[in-house]
């Protein structure tokens, strides 16, 4: 996952408009946080464990002045989650200070380690580093230059926003795993981020998506792009509709929201049920829960209410808490639950850990039968381009068949949306998006160990 941005703005508290960008992409990773400021001279940078909120304060804010900035939020996946590897990094180059921020995973990171000069010290243990070593060492008149010779040998995802003193630098796999889009801002200059709602939260105008294979960049001469001379099938994650872009983004112009929507209402005509209520799990799920009640003509009731912060308090709750499991998480509003035929609408089942836990929750609140529909289609093989993914062994539908994961998890009945309802719900064609971990088929950017078949019953 990953959240990033950068902005090109004279004049303006970049700093400010940089910690408000990553507010609204807090979603896409909690791990750790940073910025990065260049005032024309030099780059500083402030980068911490934890959330933005407990990371920055308005002194440490009023220190990072200039006119472009590079910000972070971390979801790891390559490098321990430790505050050498939160982002940005920074390096101190021959020709100046260079600070990168990543979205993504490598697939050939020995590989490019292999390809730094034999004196170089590495400070971290992610593939970040290297992919910024060796943009620095790579040959080239100037750092365009120096970005395309790299993005020419790297393999994988990467969606990045790299700051020198005097210039902003934006650029996107040939692939398109991970999104990477730009705006121009109010009284000038140019914001990147990972989703539109970053450059609305600042008041940027959306203007489109960084093309795969393409790389931006901004001075004081405005605003330059250019497409590498190969490029490749597109291969957008399907999980950023699924679950990681925030609703109210825009992926190739279409809205994540109505696209979930659209999810609920093609499971609701895949999988129909006789029900009283239809509730979803909150909170990625609730558009497919709304269009799924829209489509089969059932109420939409809130079942449960998440507590929106006790995953991200400093307090660890002790094993008598731990034991409670969901309800942590979650609580029942017991009123649209007692006695009803309910079902339960989710993202996703992974593991399968979470979902007997919320059955149970519910069923303990009242509710007389419980059926599960789930706006993604069978998740059998792990993620090799940059998210956390179970293993084979650990994913529950690479294991049981559907009738299976309905017995395990305590439903009353279990429904999936198809890969082709997945795709026409989105509005994108099956070669635009990976759906490697639906079908085990990979984008030729993976170049990682054998993928394991995987002989799925349903």
């Amino acid at each position: 996952m990953c959240g990033v941005v950068g902005l090109y703005a004279p004049g303006h508290d970049v700093a400010r408009m940089a910690y408000f960008g990553l507010y609204a992409l807090q979603h896409r990773g909690q791990e750790s946080a940073g910025i990065a400021v260049s005032d024309g001279a030099s780059i500083v940078c402030h980068r911490q464990m934890g959330l933005l909120s407990s990371i920055f304060d308005e002194d440490i804010l009023s220190k990072l002045q200039g006119y472009i900035a590079v910000g972070h939020t971390r979801y790891s996946t390559t490098g321990s989650s430790a505050v050498v590897n939160a982002q940005p990094l920074l390096e101190h180059a021959p020709f100046g200070d260079v600070a990168l921020a990543h979205n993504g995973n490598l697939t050939n990171t020995d590989e490019m380690r292999a390809g730094l000069s034999p004196i170089t010290v590495l400070q971290a243990t992610s593939d970040s580093e290297v992919l910024e070593r060796l943009i620095v060492e790579a040959p080239g008149d100037d750092m365009a230059a120096r970005i395309r010779h790299v993005m020419t040998r790297a393999e994988g995802a990467y969606s990045i926003v790299m700051s020198t003193e005097n210039a902003l630098y934006a650029f996107r796999d040939p692939w398109g795993v991970r999104p990477l889009c730009y705006g121009r801002n109010p009284g000038g200059g140019y914001m990147f981020a990972s989703e539109s709602c970053a450059l609305a939260t600042v008041g940027a105008q959306f203007i489109r998506e960084l093309d795969p294979g393409e790389i931006m960049w901004v001075d004081g001469e405005g605003l330059h792009y250019e497409k590498i001379a190969q490029p490749k099938p597109q291969a957008l994650c399907m999980f950023e509709y699924i679950y990681f872009a925030r609703p109210d983004s825009l992926l190739d112009n279409r809205s994540i929201y109505m696209a979930r929507l659209e999810m609920g209402r093609q499971l609701a005509r895949e999988h129909p049920v006789e029900a009283d209520v239809v509730m979803a799990v909150p909170d990625s799920a609730i558009p497919g829960g709304i269009g799924f009640a829209q489509q089969i003509g059932l109420p939409y009731v809130e079942g449960l209410i998440k507590n929106r912060y006790i995953g991200r308090t400093f307090i660890s709750p002790d094993q008598a808490m731990r034991n409670r499991g969901v309800q942590l998480k979650f609580n029942p509003i017991v009123e649209n639950l007692r006695d009803q035929r309910v079902v339960v609408v989710d993202d996703s089942i992974v593991r399968g850990t979470t979902t007997p836990r919320i059955i149970k929750l519910l069923r303990d609140a009242g509710a007389r039968e419980v059926h599960v529909r789930i706006t993604s289609p069978p998740i059998i093989h792990p993620c090799y381009l940059g998210v956390d993914m179970a293993t084979h062994e650990e994913l529950i539908a690479a294991n049981l068949t559907i009738p299976e994961i309905c017995e395990k998890i305590g439903a009353d009945s279990l429904g999936y949306l198809s890969k082709e309802g997945l795709l026409n719900a989105t509005g994108r064609k099956r070669g635009e998006m990976c759906l490697g971990c639906l079908t085990g088929e990979y984008p030729e950017t993976y170049n990682g160990p054998p993928v394991q078949a995987v002989a799925v019953r349903h």
